[in-house]
């Protein structure tokens, strides 16, 4: 369940945002123009988040790779800002952000090649990531949207097509077709099988 940060004004704009800062380690996202907290991460999809970014490193330069400390502005109704669990940049996105004062992808910048989501269990975690995210990872021109879902045991492959994601949903042993990694073989049976090694 997400909960409304404490004596922060009703609405943000971005600027207001991204020039936010309570004093503590919480993260928030900013939805339709409200402080959002982030839900804790439990071990195991933190583990599952890690051991994936170090098995897309053998494929992506690390420096690209950004682990739960990446920001992408989205389109909403009012400010919107999403914390993804792992974000692939290009080489052209990351260069985007020298000089900035915060790891946040703004609307004039590139936006990431692939974002990562590890689904935690509930309705509204559900909703979030498979409906909401989905829809405005797709609007920001996103090229893939992986959906790990450890309670389903699955993953779905968000593929963006003439602006809207094509959905393929891997179970079991069928390696994962990235369009953004090629090599990449794993399967969703194995990225599962990190968050409960």
């Amino acid at each position: 369940m997400t909960q409304t940060a404490p004596n922060v004004p009703k609405l943000m704009t971005m600027e207001e945002y991204l020039a936010y800062d309570d004093g503590t380690d919480t993260r928030y996202e900013l939805v339709d123009g409200e402080l959002v907290e982030v839900p804790t991460e439990s071990p195991e999809n933190c583990k599952l988040a890690k051991l994936l970014m170090l098995e897309l490193a053998k494929y992506i330069s690390i420096v690209l790779i950004n682990l739960k400390d990446m920001e992408i502005v989205v389109s909403g109704k009012r400010a919107k800002v999403r914390l993804p669990d792992l974000t692939i940049l290009s080489e052209e996105g990351y260069a985007s952000l020298a000089g900035q004062r915060s790891n946040t992808i703004t609307q004039d910048m590139p936006p990431p090649i692939l974002v990562v989501e590890v689904v935690l269990p509930g309705q509204d975690n559900r909703d979030r990531d498979y409906r909401y995210k989905r829809t405005e990872y797709a609007a920001r021109g996103i090229a893939e949207y992986w959906i790990i879902d450890p309670e389903r045991q699955q993953m779905t492959l968000c593929l963006w097509v003439n602006g809207q994601y094509e959905d393929t949903i891997y179970t079991g042993d069928t390696p994962l077709a990235s369009t953004i990694i090629p090599g990449f073989k794993l399967s969703a049976a194995q990225i599962l099988g990190f968050g409960q090694n």
